[in-house]
């Protein structure tokens, strides 16, 4: 009987051990392993970790303005060997700090496989001589879009782009968890919709590709010069109908469709090619590495504009009513919105933001005041701009009882305006948001804005643009030119019901 007992004893036991190996052997098949350390980049780590910091404290030498008050969104980073591209690569320290993100989103160009859209690795982690990277939850989550990304087994992952930009990524940022998606020919916006419902105030989006291919030195700078341009330009459209712009042409162009979406600001960090670092300059490969900034998500700032429900926005439009009656002598019914005075009690409604009282009847306009900056609280702009709007824009005469009844009042709640950057009116084009920009022109003494609203009488930008400028008093083409003034805005505006 003991005998037996042993053997059962002994049986479970190497069982166990069998189940343990097992489990192992599956855990380490789901580890991506690198396949380019010891030839595109050293595959011992305190090696690797020297070639970093050298790299690193050269492009630190490098001076770039960062702009003021915004955040990083997203880099650009080139891919190829270190001796190569290291250069331009190790400039992300400028821009990176350590657990400044916790998530990685990293788009690289397929080199071999010939799919189109996304792939990402069915692996749970990557590795490098550095350590083991995991993935993040929404790796598997853009999987389910499957009309735009498909999977990739371990065994077929041949791909370096994403691979080559992580041990200076882990340099960098410390401990993170990464999306690694492999892009093909891509369908820029829909893949663009994905990326941003993954995309917040803690995640970096990392494009990794190299620029030009084997040109002689000088057409190489020449080439190269036009891609930048059309990167800083945030021109997908024009990067993607040349050839031999860059590798990574279709990640770099869903990239650039998020910065025009967001106006994210892009900074070029560095250039260079392998004919600056390690190779001949006859034929050689271009490398840049250009950081985008751009706004916090609202709800992340902390002295952001408060965000309006639907309730608080009518009682903002019965307020504007409230007052228009009073002034007109009439007595006020308390009926309509029984819980006004206390709704306004809200700490939103003392926020100071720009507001706009639009009336119109019929459809037709009837008046509009307001004020772009935040000079007053919520609250008092849309009194006084409720009474601008019905007796004092100069356009209308005074608005009576009768026209009040048939009114319907809107009401608009302001972003602070920002400048915007543009070189000429073609680009000025091309940054404008139809929908979503409100727009303030001045040249001298002349000025005008209109509300997103108006996008929906003149959805094409010129149109929109020359009526503004024919409102400021300035020619229709004024827009064309440099010397305009341009600021944009945003807004929550509600009608009434």
């Amino acid at each position: 009987m003991k005998s037996i007992c042993k053997w059962v004893i002994t049986f479970l036991g190497t069982l166990g051990i069998v189940c343990w190996w097992c489990c192992f052997s599956v855990f380490a098949e789901n580890v991506r392993e690198p396949i380019r350390a010891g030839s595109f980049y050293p595959a011992d780590p305190s090696r690797l970790k020297h070639v970093i910091a050298k790299l690193t404290h050269k492009a630190q030498k490098t001076q770039v303005r960062i702009p003021r008050n915004k955040y990083l969104k997203a880099i650009i980073m080139p891919h190829a060997g270190y001796i190569y591209s290291g250069w331009t690569a190790a400039h992300a320290s400028l821009v990176l700090e350590a657990n400044q993100f916790s998530k990685v989103v990293l788009l690289g160009p397929d080199h071999f496989m010939g799919f189109r859209n996304g792939a990402v690795t069915d692996a749970t982690a990557y590795q490098t001589p550095l350590g083991k990277i995991n993935l993040h939850d929404d790796a598997k989550k853009v999987c389910l879009h499957s009309n735009l990304f498909q999977s990739i087994p371990i065994s077929s992952d041949r791909e370096h782009s994403l691979e080559v930009v992580l041990p200076f990524l882990q340099s960098y940022l410390g401990k993170f968890q990464l999306v690694p998606i492999i892009v093909g020919k891509a369908v820029t916006q829909p893949f663009s919709d994905v990326l941003d419902s993954i995309m917040d105030r803690n995640t970096v989006l990392i494009v990794s590709s190299d620029l030009s291919h084997y040109l002689p030195y000088s057409d190489a700078i020449t080439r190269d010069q036009e891609t930048i341009r059309m990167i800083m330009d945030l021109a997908p459209s024009r990067l993607v109908k040349s050839d031999n712009r860059a590798c990574g042409v279709w990640p770099i162009s869903i990239l650039l469709h998020l910065a025009r979406r967001h106006q994210w600001q892009p900074v070029l960090l560095h250039y260079s090619n392998s004919g600056d670092t390690a190779g001949d300059r006859s034929r050689v490969v271009g490398y840049a590495a250009v950081a985008f900034f751009g706004d916090l998500p609202m709800q992340d700032k902390p002295d952001s504009k408060p965000r309006f429900s639907r309730e608080q926005g009518q009682a903002l439009i019965e307020l504007a009513r409230q007052t228009i009656t009073e002034k007109l002598g009439q007595r006020v019914s308390r009926t309509a919105f029984p819980s006004l005075t206390q709704t306004l009690q809200d700490k939103n409604f003392q926020a100071h933001c720009g507001t706009f009282v639009t009336l119109k009847i019929q459809g037709q306009l009837r008046g509009c005041i307001g004020n772009l900056t935040s000079t007053e609280t919520v609250i008092d702009g849309v009194k006084r701009n409720a009474v601008n709007a019905a007796f004092h824009d100069p356009r209308f005469s005074p608005l009576s009882n009768q026209e009040l009844e048939q009114a319907k009042i809107e009401v608009s709640v302001l972003t602070e305006p920002e400048p915007l950057a543009f070189h000429d009116g073609e680009d000025l084009l091309k940054k404008l948001r139809v929908n979503v920009d409100g727009v303030i022109i001045r040249k001298g003494h002349a000025s005008a804005t209109f509300l997103p609203q108006v996008w929906e009488q003149l959805p094409q930008p010129r149109d929109f643009l020359s009526h503004l400028c024919m409102k400021a008093g300035l020619s229709s083409d004024a827009w064309k030119s440099s010397e305009l003034d341009v600021m944009t805005y945003q807004v929550q505006y509600f009608e009434e019901q």
